[in-house]
């Protein structure tokens, strides 16, 4: 459908961990390709990063990789730079690296803290600190932060760093979105719920929080709290994604859009 022609687009976190499956990222920089963008494949892993891009390549779409750890602004801003000398732009940011650690207040590692916001928050302000001058520059653009549902609510399992990182993602989204409005420059946030991603089995602890015995009993119980039955797919999140980097949303900022199944709707916020 053309929906990102002639746009250009950085999946950051495009690999997967273990490069298995489809995750969020994988199944974003997918999708745009599809929709016609040139889709640059960014991953703190190299080959899993060009594995993505070989995907979009195999189906005869247009995709290129760069590596580098969104923690370290030497690495971003390098990379960011390398973008736009090749391609001349950036019309579409997507931020989707996130990890997670299960764990509450009293007994979570204060290492482990800093490292889910590292990655979680400082990351995203990283990239967009490097891809919005040049997006206000050339009239304006489109970022999209892979947030969580874990940001508005508790998920049934302590995870202190998590959920706090996602909350402060919204949050640098919102004010964001004011602060750039007035240069076209859209902020907007997608806040997936329970979906079946290859890095939900890594996040250490999370099957004895659901008090399961193995994975396909996490993946039955999550299930299980879902009201539409099942799990989310990474191509949700994607669709998600996408109309929000795309011209339809045009009049769209500072939204935190919900891909949940309906977990909401009955129970709580």
């Amino acid at each position: 459908m053309d929906e990102l022609r002639n746009k250009v687009a950085l999946v950051v976190g495009a690999g997967v961990d273990g490069d298995e499956g489809i995750g969020n990222g994988r199944a974003t920089a997918i999708t745009f390709a599809r929709e016609g963008a040139q889709v640059v494949c960014a991953d703190i892993d190299e080959s899993s990063a060009e594995h993505t891009a070989q995907l979009i390549r195999n189906e005869g779409h247009a995709a290129s990789a760069v590596t580098f750890d969104v923690t370290d602004l030497t690495q971003v801003e390098r990379a960011v730079d390398s973008v736009i000398a090749a391609y001349g732009r950036i019309d579409v940011l997507d931020n989707n690296v996130g990890i997670g650690v299960v764990g509450g207040v009293t007994d979570l590692d204060p290492a482990d803290w800093e490292r889910v916001m590292r990655v979680n928050v400082t990351g995203a302000f990283n990239t967009m600190r490097h891809v919005i001058p040049y997006m206000a520059e050339a009239g304006g653009g489109s970022i999209v932060n892979i947030s969580s549902l874990a940001s508005v609510r508790w998920m049934g399992y302590a995870a202190a760093s998590y959920y706090t990182s996602k909350a402060a993602l919204n949050h640098l989204t919102r004010t964001t979105a004011a602060e750039f409005a007035a240069r076209n420059v859209r902020v907007n946030a997608v806040l997936p719920g329970l979906i079946k991603t290859p890095m939900v089995t890594n996040v250490a602890g999370l099957t004895d929080a659901y008090d399961s015995a193995d994975t396909e009993e996490l993946w039955r119980e999550r299930e299980r709290r879902v009201p539409m039955g099942r799990m989310g797919q990474a191509w949700d999140v994607a669709n998600a994604a996408l109309f929000l980097a795309s011209d339809r949303s045009a009049y769209v900022t500072g939204v935190e859009l919900r891909v949940d199944g309906g977990i909401t709707l009955v129970s709580g916020r």
